[in-house]
């Protein structure tokens, strides 16, 4: 399966892990069918027709989030073994699969079943596979790289919760209108990334020994003093100080990102903004994250992981706090684009900074037990946002909350330092 790719190899001086970035970026923009955005986009019309309320809705994203914190070891364990390239292609296959049938939906319970089964799947293994294979190709660059990654899942942030808002008027603002919108998304899905998985997708560059292989050698001068070429293994990652601490980071940072995410679109409608414009707002934010991954990707090549990390927390909290202050559309445009920024970050950030400290060898095992406290930080997230909601009539409160998760993030950042993680000796592509 891998003759396209040896016969680019031999015919061209093009790096091939840049067609690895497109066939995985490819999977980081479908898996946002699933995303918290793109539910919140079908929050207002789903509990109008259905008579769910909103909590009821997105707490289908925060169940799914808690199963995934089994689940996330398993993606992990899954890759390491069978590669990146078949989880991916059987995830996206049940990603489009799970989309279409949430169309015929009519309980929660199914409704729970199906957009649980495709959230899981943007939460761990396309989260973690994409990621994982793009480490592997790259160590040079890998924050560019892994920034592209970003890229791509921000213009799907963007552009899928802007696409069904559109399906759904123009199916004429019909009360079940969100259906067709479900059937359009599950096909786009399976269009758009399983060609490219299918016919591109390589695990690792010794299968086609590249020529080019400047991305693989490691080079001690690039600023980042966290970067090494050498790889320790799952067991000793997982007694060690680092590890612990950056994973609760991944918990309160994403905490953050879902509690607004998937309420945004409902906030701004309560704000008296138009459900178009504010489905407009959210790609707004998705650009911003375009950029807040290209910028944070930079950085990470530069400078050290973890000191980008803690500053991409100190922006993460103080955007948050400036939704308090949306009042028209041009203000939500603003806040939504600098908050993206930071989303941008979170793409970015966790994979790089855990490649770089314990290596690429076994970053996929790794990844599936740091992936749990994402998932739990998604979970919960959501659904206190949520429950704020219902008890208050307001998210007012639901933005202090999230500044000050923020600036614990940054505690854990700082407590995560400690001696040099001891690492044996390789030499990779030298």
């Amino acid at each position: 399966m891998n003759q396209l790719a040896k016969f680019i190899e031999k015919n061209t001086n093009f790096y091939y892990g840049w067609i690895i970035v497109a066939g995985s970026g490819s999977t980081m923009f479908v898996r946002n069918a699933a995303a918290t955005l793109t539910i919140a986009v079908f929050v207002y019309p789903m509990s109008e027709d259905l008579g769910w309320s909103r909590t009821l809705i997105v707490g289908a994203s925060s169940l799914a989030g808690l199963l995934s914190v089994f689940i996330s070891p398993l993606s992990g364990y899954l890759i390491q073994k069978y590669g990146s390239k078949k989880t991916l292609f059987f995830s996206v296959l049940l990603l489009g699969l799970s989309s279409l049938l949430i169309s015929k939906t009519f309980n929660p319970v199914t409704f729970y079943i199906l957009f649980g089964i495709g959230r899981i799947i943007f939460s761990s293994p396309v989260q973690i596979g994409a990621a994982t294979i793009v480490a592997k190709w790259f160590i040079n660059s890998r924050g560019k790289a892994t920034g592209v990654l970003g890229l791509s899942h921000s213009l799907g942030m963007g552009l899928f919760p802007l696409f069904a808002q559109l399906v759904i008027d123009l199916d004429g603002g019909n009360p079940d209108s969100w259906r067709m919108s479900w059937i359009f998304i599950g096909v786009t899905v399976w269009l758009i990334s399983l060609p490219l998985v299918f016919f591109t997708m390589v695990d690792d560059p010794d299968e086609i020994k590249p020529k080019s292989n400047s991305y693989l050698k490691f080079e001690n001068d690039s600023g980042n003093s966290d970067r090494s070429s050498s790889s320790i293994s799952l067991n000793k990652a997982l007694k060690s100080k680092a590890f612990w601490m950056l994973s609760m980071v991944g918990f309160l940072t994403y905490f953050i990102h879902t509690g607004v995410n998937i309420h945004q679109a409902a906030y701004l409608i309560d704000k008296g903004i138009n459900p178009l414009f504010a489905a407009s707002a959210l790609t707004i934010m998705a650009l911003g994250t375009g950029v807040g991954s290209v910028i944070t990707g930079w950085a990470t090549d530069k400078f050290s992981s973890k000191k980008v990390y803690f500053w991409g927390c100190v922006w993460l909290g103080l955007s948050a706090l400036l939704f308090l202050v949306i009042n028209n559309i041009i203000v939500a445009y603003f806040v939504g684009f600098i908050f993206g920024m930071s989303l941008g970050g979170l793409l970015v950030i966790p994979p790089v900074v855990l490649a770089d400290i314990f290596g690429k060898d076994n970053i996929g095992s790794i990844r599936g037990y740091s992936e749990p406290f994402v998932s739990a930080g998604q979970a919960v997230g959501g659904i206190s946002a949520g429950l704020i909601y219902d008890f208050t009539g307001s998210y007012q409160l639901s933005f202090p909350m999230f500044g000050i998760v923020a600036l614990l993030a940054c505690l854990f950042i700082i407590f995560s330092s400690e001696k040099k993680i001891t690492k044996p000796k390789m030499n990779l592509h030298q």
